[in-house]
């Protein structure tokens, strides 16, 4: 990935960060057929990428493959109007802002019920937790749970190397990253919020 020196973000704990908040993600390896790209979320413990596919994906089939797993944290375009440069100079362009982290390792199938069923668990519980009843894995009968547990496959994915990209606006000076931020806050689209929020942060670990 063309990571500018001003963009590489090296800090595991912003990677990790990012890998949590936005957990589907995409999985990218190479096959006798070609580069194949397929989506899904994962859990991070200990390390390493926990996820899951249908027995009849072709990343069950591929133990041992490296894989390189792209995690896509907010993005939005940026206007020049934005920049308080651009109003004395006129020499400022659009451009646009986004976080990725891609992370790169080797590929195990995991079989195990007791694993899976673990993993389910753990997803379910995370993403049904802002649900007024949140619904459980113990909810579906035992039997409706273990036929689809013989339907899919773990995937774990050990970490070898993270590589992040947080592209917003560090090569500007302070002046022109806060007219970023007010012009995300104003203009309020999809995503808008969430880069705003990433780069009032970037700001306050500057201070």
């Amino acid at each position: 990935m063309y990571t500018p020196r001003h963009f590489a973000e090296t800090r595991m704990d912003v990677l990790h960060g990012l890998i949590h908040d936005y957990p589907f993600a995409t999985v990218l390896t190479n096959t006798a057929e070609g580069l194949v790209a397929n989506h899904l979320p994962f859990e991070l413990v200990d390390g390493a990428l926990h996820g899951h596919v249908a027995r009849g994906n072709e990343l069950a089939r591929l133990d041992g493959a490296e894989v390189l797993v792209v995690f896509r944290g907010p993005d939005g375009y940026i206007s020049p109007n934005w920049y308080p440069t651009k109003q004395e100079t006129h020499r400022e362009v659009p451009t646009w802002n986004y976080a990725v982290a891609h992370v790169h390792g080797r590929l195990k199938v995991v079989e195990g019920a007791a694993w899976l069923r673990t993993l389910l668990e753990r997803l379910t519980d995370r993403h049904e937790a802002t649900e007024p009843q949140p619904w459980r894995v113990a909810d579906a009968p035992d039997d409706h749970i273990e036929k689809s547990l013989r339907a899919i496959v773990g995937i774990e994915i050990a970490i070898e190397r993270i590589e992040g990209k947080f592209k917003l606006s560090q090569n500007h000076p302070e002046r022109n990253r806060l007219g970023v931020i007010a012009g995300l806050r104003r203009r309020d689209g999809d995503g808008d919020a969430e880069l705003a929020a990433l780069m009032a942060l970037q700001e306050e670990s500057k201070a």
